[in-house]
């Protein structure tokens, strides 16, 4: 949602076409175009999912739109991407078109501040002129629509696809202590899709629990007991002895990696736990976000865009959850980079980029500084907290340019610091097993 207004001429033809050559045919050989070069070069998903953000970005300026509309105000434009302009039309008060930067999309909302000229007649349809409840309605529709659709996509992915938990594990292959070193594991015969429920007569927790008891045992006889094919067995190995790399102490060694086969949930738990997993991720992002402007996390990232190679064990993020430390913002580069990861690793995993940067932008978009949606909730609240018996309280935007600008240039920043260190130093793989 933008807090400016700009007139953009209709082109020669009518209803916002051009003149020559029919504009839908166009916008349809662009989308061919891609979907074509998707194809020969192998990497349809990747645009999939590229344009999956597309929808994304049109549903959040399409929620301000809407709610928009049922207010009252008056909407003049409402674009898909930036640029120069493919295809438009006129419909009523509205122009609605495609540009050709997919970068993005914007509703145009008349008299969105007190240095906003409008019509007079019109001034009763801006938006400074509504109630705080209609006011509040158009600034929260962007991030609830993000919160929404993140949502139902983790309902998709807990219902549908499932979710995976460290007490439910198979064997996923076995692995040689060296090469040509046969493990214990591949000695005894154990084959991927074993599940190893039991230790000496323990019953296993979980995949945590297990490596911890073979680290911890090196050179001992253990009895596994496994189910194989619902068969139940037991099966008496030696454990390997090899050292640490970090301390160099010997560690137990099976030769085993694990999967994590997925488990759907039914309905009626789904619907909860996916409320609860998006609040969590909301909350986690929410504190990423915190710990990313504190002064020790900056100092690092500058360390980082100095020197994008000289990359600390932890720094980055290994997981597809928000990091505790080491976050940091992804450019469209590096975007494009996880979407192909993620489309060649999985539907689950395409699902869980999709959720995250959902509830991620959601977040980010509330914070209370302009241009964010956020800062027009602020203005809004503070304007409702001023006015008193009737008398509306109006905030002077004047005064808050200064910040404004402060924070464009901040977002300039760090586009062209995060573009930099996508390209000198990409993020490790977040769908990678570890």
């Amino acid at each position: 949602m933008t807090d400016q207004q700009t007139e953009h001429r209709l082109p020669p033809g009518g209803m916002g076409q051009p003149a020559e050559g029919n504009p839908v045919i166009r916008i349809l050989a662009v989308m061919a175009l891609l979907l074509g070069l998707g194809l020969v070069f192998g990497v349809l998903a990747t645009v999939l999912v590229v344009l999956a953000l597309v929808v994304i970005i049109f549903l959040h300026e399409l929620g301000h739109f809407l709610t928009a509309k049922a207010s009252g105000m008056k909407v003049t434009e409402f674009f898909l991407g930036f640029g120069p302009e493919l295809w438009s039309f006129q419909r009523g008060e509205t122009k609605y078109g495609v540009k050709a930067i997919p970068a993005g999309a914007y509703v145009r909302i008349i008299g969105m501040n007190n240095l906003e000229e409008v019509d007079p007649a019109d001034e009763p349809r801006t938006y400074r002129s509504k109630s705080y409840p209609r006011r509040m309605s158009v600034a929260v529709a962007g991030s609830a629509t993000h919160f929404f659709l993140a949502f139902v996509l983790m309902l998709i992915a807990l219902g549908g696809y499932g979710v995976s938990e460290l007490d439910n594990f198979q064997v996923n292959e076995t692995a040689p202590v060296e090469e040509g070193v046969e493990s214990p594991a591949q000695r005894v015969g154990l084959q991927p899709g074993d599940r190893i429920v039991a230790v000496d007569g323990n019953r296993v927790a979980d995949w945590p629990a297990l490596t911890d008891f073979l680290v911890e045992n090196p050179g001992e006889t253990v009895t596994l007991t496994i189910l194989r094919d619902a068969d139940r067995r037991d099966i008496t190995v030696t454990l390997a002895s090899i050292p640490d790399e970090e301390t160099g102490q010997p560690r137990g060694f099976l030769g085993v990696s694990p999967k994590f086969p997925p488990e759907q949930v039914p309905v009626l738990e789904a619907v909860p736990r996916a409320g609860y997993e998006v609040a969590d991720l909301a909350w986690r992002s929410a504190a990423a976000l915190g710990s990313f402007f504190s002064p020790a996390n900056l100092t690092d990232y500058a360390d980082r865009v100095a020197n994008p190679e000289a990359r600390s064990g932890d720094d980055e993020t290994t997981s597809a959850e928000p990091a505790d430390e080491g976050t940091r913002f992804i450019s469209p580069v590096g975007f494009v980079r996880i979407a192909s990861q993620a489309a060649s690793t999985g539907v689950y995993e395409v699902l869980l980029l999709l959720i995250l940067i959902n509830v991620f932008v959601g977040v980010f978009n509330m914070v209370p500084l302009l241009p964010f949606d956020g800062g027009h909730v602020a203005i809004a609240t503070y304007e409702r907290i001023r006015s008193r018996r009737g008398k509306r309280y109006h905030a002077d935007v004047a005064k808050m340019l200064p910040f404004v600008y402060g924070v464009v240039m901040i977002l300039g920043l760090m586009f062209l610091t995060s573009l930099w260190l996508d390209i000198a130093s990409p993020l490790d793989n977040p769908f990678d097993a570890p």
